[in-house]
């Protein structure tokens, strides 16, 4: 199923591939691990359609989630994508738009936080929303060989620590 991106009146459809969504779906899993072992609530939503007609904007993330325990809000904190090919339109405006506080991106094997500061996002070293999360760690382990093993492996690796 393609996912869809919209910004000031164009559209762009992307048809995410095996990779990229194996890719995806770890960096999720990772994270839902991390949040279990740190006993902090989050709420998946994997690619929650969000939009806004009034700020002519709307995007799937490739997974987002809600932090805490609000079963009634209305966009996600973090939304993450994973990046294979640059699209034309610029994710961060339509995620600033939409109000998503935290946006990561996984580019080229790396991890980059964007934290929403006012009306623009900010990059940041570690995230706000999840303090105390070690991206170097996830990331190795997103980059694992083996991506079955890998939420096993990182489980392991944060108990040791």
């Amino acid at each position: 199923m393609p996912r869809v991106s919209y910004l000031d009146g164009v559209m762009e459809l992307m048809s995410p591939g095996k990779t990229h969504e194996s890719r995806s779906w770890l960096i999720g899993r990772l994270l839902e691990v991390w949040a279990d072992e740190n006993e902090i609530l989050i709420e998946g939503l994997k690619s929650w359609t969000l939009k806004d007609e009034g700020k002519d904007a709307g995007a799937e993330p490739d997974e987002c989630w809600v932090v805490g325990d609000r079963p009634h809000a209305t966009k996600p904190d973090l939304a993450v994508e994973v990046v294979q090919s640059h699209g034309g339109l610029d994710k961060l405006e339509i995620y600033r738009r939409l109000g998503v506080r935290e946006v990561w991106f996984w580019i080229d094997g790396e991890l980059t936080v964007h934290v929403l500061r006012g009306r623009s996002y900010v990059r940041a070293a570690q995230s706000h929303l999840f303090r105390g999360l070690d991206l170097k760690l996830l990331s190795r382990f997103v980059r694992h060989h083996s991506p079955a093993r890998a939420r096993m492996l990182y489980r392991a690796a944060l108990r040791r620590n």
